[in-house]
């Protein structure tokens, strides 16, 4: 059996490369739409946290304050506020 000029296995290897070309270029497509299709949820979740914290925030706002209250809050090291915690009632 004779191999086959060697003009042939380039054409050959060249139409495998195009092939395989063509299915990186479909994938890296998909993944593109992965990609946006992400960021635009990632997105959408930082929006409702930060409308989530603001009302929570108001909601915190709107709590009783001062010595007649009993109750004081507290900061946690992340900047939000922890439960509230028993006040000086002696």
């Amino acid at each position: 059996m004779t191999t086959p000029p060697l003009i042939e296995q380039i054409a050959e290897r060249v139409e495998r490369l195009l092939v395989r070309h063509e299915e990186l270029q479909r994938t890296n497509d998909l993944l593109a739409q992965q990609i946006q299709a992400l960021t635009q949820e990632r997105d959408s979740l930082q929006s409702r946290l930060h409308a989530a914290r603001a009302r929570v925030d108001a909601l915190i706002d709107r709590l009783p304050t001062g010595a007649g209250a009993g109750v004081a809050r507290t900061q946690n090291p992340h900047g939000g506020s922890d439960s509230p915690s028993e006040g000086d009632a002696a």
